[in-house]
C-alpha cells in the first residue's frame, strides 16, 4: 500500500507540477537568500556570496530536477517526451507516414480479415456455459468414415451409464416448420431437443427457461433471440403466451440470449421444442426404440474433476459392454468426442486446409508491407543523419536515439493497427454477403470481436519493433565525420548491395509467389465459369413450399402440387411449371446404393447415386437433354417403380449397354429405367460427374417424403421475376396459410454454387493487387532514393558527355538487375507452393502453365514501369546544379 501511495504522488506530481515547483522554487530562493546573506556578513562580495550559496546547495537547476524526479516518474516522462517528440517528426514528414501506415494498414488488414475467419470457425468456442468441458460426442465403426450420429436407445444406455459426465444431452439438428400468426406465413428451422439439453448447456436465457425434467412430450417451446425480434416484435411478456407452429399450438417458456443459433457453429436454428413432440412437426423422425437410425446428435458435460483421458477410457468400456450386449446392430461401433461447437469432422480438413493458405497469402501481404516500409524508414533515417550526428556529437546516448526512433515505428504500427481493423471490418462485412446454394440456413457470418483486435494490436506492436529496429540501429550509427558533413551516413564506400536492395528483392520474390497463386485461383474461377453444368438457369424461377409442415397426407401433398404446376403453368408469360424435391447444384441431398438387377449386391457392385424427386416436363424444364426413351406420365403410387437415369449412371451400371427396360435396384426397391438423360452437375461445380436417378414425386411422395419440402420451378419467356407475385398469389390461393421460401432464380442459385472459387479468386486476387502495388512502389522508391544520392555522380557522367538514353539505361538496368533476382527466388517457392492448392482449382492444374509463363514477364513490366519514372527524372537532371547540390 505505501509504494501504491507513492506512485499515485508520483504521478499526481507529473501531471500536475506547475504550482508545487513554483512553491519549491520561491522556497529555494529564500534559501539561497538566507545563505548568500550569511556570505556577506562574513565579508564575501554580493556575487561571491551568492555563488558560494548555490555550490553549497549543490545548484539551482541540479535541486531542481532532483525535486523533478523525486515528485514525478521519470521513465513515464521520458515516454511521453518520445512520444510528442515522435508526432511531431510524423507530422513533418506527413508523405512518409502516410504511405507507411497505409502499407502496414493493408497487410495488418489482410491478416485482421483471415485471423476473423478462422477465429469465427475455428478459435471462438460455442456460445454455451463454460465450453470447456462441454464435448460432442460421435459413433464410429470399423471401416467408416468419422463420424455418426447416435440412435435414440444407444443415447439412452450412454447417458445413463456414463459415471464421468454431469448430464449427456441429444438433439435432432434440423426441424423444418411453418409459423404464423401476424404478417405471412413463414418457414423456419428448429431443433428438438431432450429435457435437460439447456441444463446440459448451460445457456442463459433472455426471457423465461429452458425445458425441465419430465417435459419430453410437453406442447412447449423456446425461441431464437431474432425470431422473437422479427415475429413478436421482441415482446417481453411472451413467456407463457400460446403460437402456432406448423398448425400445431406450442407454450413459449422462454427466448435464448442472441449469440445462440444452435450447438452447430454453420447451421442456423430458430426454436427448440422437446424431443418427444419431434415427430408432431416432422413426420419422418425416426422412431426412438430403434437402434439402427442414428438421427442425434449428443452433447455431454465433463463432471468437475473428471478429466478427457478417464472419459477416452470409459467411452471405450461402454462400446465393448453395448456391442456384448446387442451385437447385431452395436458390434464394431466406437465412441469419440471432441470440443463442442466445432467444424463439422468431414469439412473440418478441407476447411482448415484452406484457411491455412489463405493465412499464408495474407502474411505474405503483409511481409511485403513490411519491407515497405522497412526502406521508407531506412530512406528517412538517411535523410536525418546529420541531425543524428549532432545530437550524438552533442552527449546524446545511442540508445536514446534508438528508443526514439523506435517509438516513431510504434506509433506507425499502432496507426497501421488502427486503419487495418477499419478496413477488416469492411472487408468482414463484404464476405458476409456471401451465400452457399443450399436449402438449409447456414451462418457463415464473420466479424471483428476482441480476438481479433487483440491479435490486430499486438500485430501492430510487432511490426513496429520490428520494422524499426534494423533503422534505428543503423541510424545511431553513423559515420560523424561523413555525416557531418552531409553526406550519407548509412552508406559504405565500395559498397554494391544494400539492405534496401535486399528488401526489395524480397519483396519482388515474395509478389512472384502471390502472383502466381492469385493467378491460379482466378484462372479456376474462369475455368469454372465454362463448366458445362448440364441445365439452363436462364429464365427459371424457383420457389419451395413444404405442405407436410402444414399437415397434409402425402394424398394431399399429390393433389396441391399437381393444381399449383397446372395453374401456374396457366400464367401469362409462363412456359412451363414443373416441381421437385432439391434444385442442382445444392451441395448434396439424398443418395443410396444401387446395382443392376441380376448382380449380387456388394461393397463393389453397388455404387452411390444422388436421388431426384421430379414431374413429368421436368427435363424440358431445366433442359437437360433426353438422350433415349421417354419422360415420366401418369405413374400411380402403388404401380411398378420406374425411373430415369443420367449417362453417368448408365456407364456404371450396364457399361455402354442399352438400359432402357432394364432394372437396377436399392435395397428391396426395384426401379425400371424408362428413360436416360445427360449429365448435370449435382452437388458442386467441381465434383467429378456422378450417376443420377431421377424418381417419379408422384410415387415416391408417400414413401419418402423430402425432408426440406418442394421446390416449384417455373420457366417464362421473359424475366422470371417478373412471375414471381402471380405465382405467389397462386400458391396462396390454394392454401393461405402456406410458407414460400428460397425464392430466387436458377441463375442467382447458380452464382451462388460458385461460392468456393468466387471466394478465393476474390480473396486472392485483392492480396495478390495490394503485394503487387507494395512491391512496385517500394522498388520505385529505391530508385528514386538510388537516384537522389546519385545526383552529384549522374551531374558528373552527363557533364562529361553521357547521353540522357545512356543514364534512364543504368538506372533501369540496376531496377531490372533486382527484379530479375527476386523472380529467380520466388519463381521455383510459387511452383512448389502452388501445389496446396490443388484441392480448390477448377479445370486446372496447380503447375498450370500459362499462369506461371505469364507472371514473370508481366512482374517485371511493371518493375521496368516502377523504375522508368526515376529513370527518366536522372536523364533529366542538369549537369551545373547537379554539380552544385553539395
Amino acid at each position: 500500500m505505501r509504494q501504491l501511495r507513492a506512485f499515485i504522488h508520483r504521478l499526481r506530481g507529473l501531471f500536475l507540477s506547475s504550482g508545487s515547483e513554483a512553491d519549491f522554487a520561491a522556497e529555494l530562493e529564500s534559501h539561497v537568500a538566507l545563505h548568500t546573506e550569511d556570505g556577506i556578513r562574513s565579508g564575501l562580495a554580493p556575487e561571491e556570496a551568492r555563488r558560494q550559496a548555490l555550490i553549497r546547495l549543490g545548484g539551482a537547476e541540479q535541486t531542481r530536477q532532483t525535486y523533478r524526479e523525486r515528485r514525478g516518474l521519470p521513465w513515464l516522462e521520458d515516454l511521453l517526451h518520445d512520444l510528442r517528440y515522435g508526432l511531431r517528426t510524423l507530422a513533418k514528414h506527413r508523405a512518409t507516414a502516410a504511405i507507411a501506415i497505409l502499407s502496414i494498414g493493408l497487410g495488418i488488414g489482410a491478416n485482421a480479415t483471415i485471423f476473423s475467419i478462422v477465429n469465427r470457425f475455428v478459435f471462438r468456442p460455442a456460445p454455451m456455459g463454460d465450453p470447456t468441458t462441454l464435448l460432442a460426442v460421435h459413433t464410429t465403426h470399423d471401416g467408416d468414415e468419422c463420424c455418426n450420429n447416435f440412435p435414440y436407445p444407444v443415447y439412452a444406455d450412454l447417458r445413463d451409464q456414463a459415471q464421468s459426465f454431469s448430464g449427456v444431452a441429444a438433439y435432432n439438428e434440423l426441424i423444418p416448420a411453418s409459423i404464423s400468426g401476424s404478417g405471412e406465413p413463414e418457414r423456419v428451422w428448429g431443433q428438438a431437443v431432450t429435457a435437460n439439453f439447456f441444463n446440459v448447456t448451460e445457456l442463459p436465457m433472455v426471457i423465461g427457461r429452458g425445458f425441465a425434467i419430465g417435459e419430453e412430450s410437453a406442447p412447449e417451446i423456446v425461441l431464437g433471440a431474432a425470431l422473437w425480434r422479427r415475429r413478436f416484435n421482441a415482446d417481453p411478456d411472451i413467456a407463457g403466451k400460446t403460437i402456432t407452429l406448423s398448425g400445431h399450438s406450442f407454450t413459449v417458456i422462454g427466448v435464448v440470449t442472441p449469440a445462440f443459433h444452435g450447438a452447430d457453429q454453420i447451421l442456423y436454428t430458430e426454436f427448440w421444442v422437446p424431443l418427444g413432440i419431434a415427430p408432431q412437426l416432422s413426420p419422418n423422425t425416426p422412431s426412438q426404440g430403434s437402434r439402427e437410425f442414428h438421427w442425434l446428435n449428443v452433447l455431454a458435460r465433463l463432471k468437475p474433476g473428471a478429466t478427457r483421458n478417464e472419459s477416452t477410457a470409459e467411452l471405450s468400456t461402454l462400446a465393448q459392454r453395448f456391442a456384448k450386449a446387442n451385437p447385431a446392430t452395436d458390434k464394431g461401433n466406437h465412441f469419440i468426442f471432441e470440443q463442442a461447437g466445432s467444424l463439422p469432422p468431414r469439412e473440418r480438413t478441407t476447411v482448415l486446409l484452406f484457411l491455412a493458405a489463405l493465412s499464408v497469402v495474407a502474411l505474405l501481404v503483409l511481409l511485403i508491407a513490411g519491407a515497405n516500409v522497412a526502406n521508407l524508414l531506412f530512406a528517412q533515417a538517411a535523410a536525418r543523419q546529420r541531425e543524428m550526428a549532432i545530437r550524438l556529437a552533442l552527449g546524446s546516448t545511442r540508445g536514446r536515439l534508438q528508443r526514439q526512433m523506435l517509438t516513431e515505428s510504434l506509433l506507425l504500427g499502432t496507426g497501421g493497427g488502427v486503419l487495418g481493423v477499419l478496413l477488416s471490418i469492411a472487408a468482414t462485412r463484404g464476405l458476409s454477403s456471401f451465400r452457399l446454394p443450399v436449402p438449409v440456413p447456414l451462418d457463415l457470418a464473420v466479424g471483428v470481436d476482441w480476438r481479433v483486435l487483440v491479435y490486430s494490436f499486438a500485430l501492430s506492436l510487432v511490426s513496429g519493433v520490428l520494422l524499426g529496429l534494423a533503422p534505428a540501429w543503423a541510424a545511431s550509427r553513423p559515420m560523424l565525420a561523413n555525416a557531418l558533413k552531409g553526406e550519407d551516413a548509412l552508406a559504405r564506400p565500395g559498397r554494391r548491395i544494400t539492405l534496401r536492395g535486399i528488401l526489395v528483392v524480397v519483396q519482388i520474390g515474395m509478389s512472384v509467389v502471390l502472383l502466381c497463386v492469385t493467378g491460379l485461383f482466378l484462372r479456376s474461377l474462369k475455368s469454372a465459369s465454362t463448366i458445362d453444368i448440364g441445365f439452363r438457369a436462364d429464365n427459371l424461377m424457383m420457389m419451395s413450399i413444404d405442405p407436410m409442415v402444414h399437415g397434409y397426407t402425402p394424398e394431399r401433398t399429390a393433389v396441391l402440387l399437381n393444381q399449383l404446376r397446372q395453374r401456374v403453368a396457366a400464367l401469362p408469360g409462363v412456359v412451363s411449371a414443373v416441381v421437385s424435391d432439391v434444385a442442382p447444384l445444392s451441395g448434396g441431398h439424398r443418395s443410396d446404393g444401387f446395382h443392376a438387377q441380376g448382380q449380387p449386391p456388394s461393397s463393389t457392385s453397388d455404387f452411390d447415386t444422388d436421388l431426384y424427386m421430379a414431374t413429368p416436363g421436368y427435363f424440358e424444364t431445366l433442359g437437360i437433354p433426353r438422350i433415349a426413351g421417354v419422360d415420366f406420365g401418369a405413374e400411380t403410387p402403388a404401380g411398378p417403380r420406374v425411373a430415369i437415369v443420367n449417362q453417368a449412371f448408365v456407364q456404371r451400371a450396364f457399361a455402354g449397354q442399352n438400359p432402357i427396360g432394364q432394372r437396377v435396384i436399392s435395397g428391396p426397391v426395384p426401379y425400371q429405367i424408362i428413360g436416360v438423360v445427360g449429365n448435370v452437375k449435382s452437388r458442386s461445380l467441381g465434383e467429378t460427374t456422378r450417376p443420377v436417378l431421377y424418381r417419379s414425386l408422384q410415387q415416391t411422395l408417400a414413401s419418402d417424403p423430402s425432408f426440406i419440402g418442394y421446390a416449384l420451378m417455373t420457366r417464362t419467356r421473359g424475366n422470371p421475376a417478373s412471375v414471381a407475385q402471380a405465382i405467389r398469389s397462386q400458391i396462396h390461393a390454394l392454401d393461405p396459410t402456406m410458407a414460400i421460401y428460397n425464392e430466387e432464380t436458377m441463375e442467382k442459385h447458380v452464382r451462388a454454387a460458385y461460392f468456393l472459387p468466387r471466394l478465393a479468386a476474390m480473396l486472392f486476387g485483392v492480396f495478390g493487387f495490394i503485394g503487387l502495388v507494395l512491391a512496385s512502389v517500394g522498388l520505385y522508391g529505391v530508385m528514386s532514393y538510388s537516384v537522389t544520392r546519385r545526383t552529384r555522380e549522374i551531374g558528373i557522367r552527363m557533364a562529361m558527355g553521357a547521353q540522357p538514353g545512356t543514364v534512364e539505361r543504368l538506372v533501369l538496368r540496376q531496377g531490372l538487375v533486382l527484379t530479375l533476382i527476386a523472380v529467380a527466388l520466388g519463381w521455383p517457392a510459387a511452383w512448389m507452393l502452388s501445389k496446396l492448392s490443388a484441392s480448390f482449382l477448377y479445370g486446372i492444374q496447380p503447375h498450370d502453365v500459362f499462369t506461371f509463363a505469364v507472371v514473370p514477364p508481366f512482374l517485371i513490366m511493371i518493375a521496368l514501369a516502377a523504375c522508368w519514372i526515376p529513370a527518366h527524372r536522372a536523364a533529366s537532371i542538369d549537369p551545373m546544379q547537379a554539380l552544385r547540390t553539395e
